[in-house]
């Protein structure tokens, strides 16, 4: 059966919990790892302090350090029965993500709803805008 993108989005995002930026600093103050899965470009133009970014489409390869990407793995990926925050510009990619760490055994992995820009909209703190 085929889906649209909303039909797919709303499905991941019915398997994974979204957070506001309330939630996100609380997690932040407890040292959650929070990962920006934007590209790298979208990344070096503005972030949420704090953020390691792994670009959406390298993600899973990064989890068990796939030789597609060297063998390398993010230490953010490196405890999957911890919470662990994804974000994006808008939520959607965040929403795969997350949903993709769930299926990979993580316990916790949550996406930050509306992304950066409801951080940034909201009066969120940037680094390297």
């Amino acid at each position: 059966m085929r889906q649209t993108l909303q039909q797919l989005l709303a499905e991941a995002r019915s398997r994974i919990r979204e957070i506001n930026a309330d939630e996100l600093r609380a997690l932040q103050a407890r040292g959650v790892p929070v990962v920006d899965v934007r590209e790298p470009a979208e990344y070096a133009a503005g972030r949420i302090p704090g953020a390691s970014n792994i670009p959406r489409g390298v993600l899973e390869f990064e989890v068990d350090g796939h030789p597609a990407v060297n063998c390398a793995r993010d230490p953010a990926l490196g405890h999957r029965d911890q919470p662990i925050v994804v974000y994006c510009r808008s939520g959607g990619r965040s929403a795969l993500a997350a949903e993709a760490l769930q299926r990979l055994g993580f316990a916790e992995p949550l996406s930050l709803a509306g992304g950066y820009l409801a951080w940034t909209e909201g009066g969120g703190a940037v680094e390297g805008a």
